[in-house]
């Protein structure tokens, strides 16, 4: 488990970059933007094999972790409106 949150902590700054990226680019609804973060996550997480030796699983685990903390869980579960851009 150690690994996978370490792994975690790597990604998450990445995600953040490519999450505003994804922000200032493409006309979304604000509240799905969390959604977008945990699904580019999920992605990065498992493209990133030559970087780690950790098994699939784990890294989509810290994928879906690093997506997460990319935005903030409790933005999740908040209502916001209007789009980006």
């Amino acid at each position: 488990m150690e690994e996978v949150l370490l792994f975690a902590t790597v990604l998450a700054p990445i995600l953040t970059a490519l999450v505003h990226l994804v922000k200032k680019t493409v006309n979304l609804p604000v509240n799905i933007i969390p959604l977008v973060s945990f699904l580019l996550g999920i992605a990065l997480g498992y493209i990133a094999y030559p970087f780690t030796d950790l098994d699939t699983v784990l890294r989509l685990w810290a994928g879906g972790f690093a997506g997460l903390a990319a935005t903030g869980l409790f933005e999740l579960g908040t209502k916001r409106e209007g789009t980006t851009k």
